[in-house]
């Protein structure tokens, strides 16, 4: 048997978005619908369940944007305000679920940076109406299950910084890696796709530029690829996009992918 899987981007910027506040660069004045990038974030859908990875500051436009669908949880690629600024928006997620909590899969030091900076949604007596969550803390070394969709962490380094991608069946999402570790590099083998963030051209001492993540996609030789986690810097979508070698592509928001894998069934 075969299941479908699609992946939507959401945002595909960087922390700063695209147009950049007060920005005056090609990218930022561009009238390209695919050059306005909300902050780096995507659903993958597995059949009917919808597993949303992070969820930054422009999360309740994105969700609105797609629609509102019904999500399973969310995964935590790490704590940066780009990436989980947007949790508290999440409430009405919570308060459709008979015990009002959200689940969240993340590794152990994201869970204490969300127990901190939104402590309320933590407290033994809460404040009517907040979001609530059931953190699950995940071995970024192991495989894990959310129902019944294994998903594989990823580790990589944003700068100094441990963080994680995930990988799904055929698809790997990995977003602000610097370097890859070579016992990642086994967990990638196979990839059918691979969403990689590319900052800019000029090497960035935390991000890919996109001579390294195509150093990656030379290695690795995926089917498909997009980059993501994309600066102002960059350039104008379109130019940037024509110079990219096959099969590579530039991701924009609202951007949808679909394939198939096998399923265990």
């Amino acid at each position: 048997m075969t299941e479908n899987i699609t992946l939507r981007f959401l945002g595909t910027g960087t922390s700063t978005g695209v147009p950049a506040i007060g920005c005056t660069c090609p990218a930022c004045l561009s009238t390209d619908t695919r050059d306005k990038r909300l902050r780096a974030s995507a659903i993958v859908s597995v059949g009917d369940k919808n597993l949303l990875i992070d969820c930054g500051p422009d999360f309740r436009r994105q969700i609105i944007d797609a629609g509102a669908p019904h999500l399973e949880a969310v995964l935590l690629t790490h704590s940066h305000y780009d990436h989980v600024g947007g949790i508290d928006d999440m409430r009405p997620y919570c308060h459709s679920l008979p015990d009002g909590h959200f689940p969240v899969y993340c590794t152990a030091d994201v869970a204490e940076d969300l127990r901190n900076r939104v402590p309320y949604c933590f407290r033994e007596n809460l404040y009517p109406g907040v979001p609530v969550f059931s953190i699950h803390e995940v071995d970024p070394k192991a495989p894990f299950m959310v129902g019944d969709i294994q998903v594989t962490p990823l580790p990589v380094m944003h700068d100094r910084l441990p963080i994680i991608g995930f990988r799904i069946g055929p698809l790997a999402y990995i977003t602000d890696a610097k370097t890859i570790p070579e016992s990642t590099f086994s967990l990638l083998e196979g990839v059918d796709t691979l969403v990689i963030n590319a900052l800019r051209h000029v090497p960035h001492h935390s991000h890919m530029s996109v001579g390294e993540a195509l150093a990656v996609v030379d290695r690795l030789k995926p089917r498909a690829v997009y980059f993501t986690h994309i600066a102002d810097a960059l350039g104008p979508h379109a130019s940037v996009e024509a110079a990219l070698p096959p099969p590579v592509r530039l991701a924009y928001d609202g951007l949808s992918i679909s394939f198939k894998r096998l399923s265990k069934n």
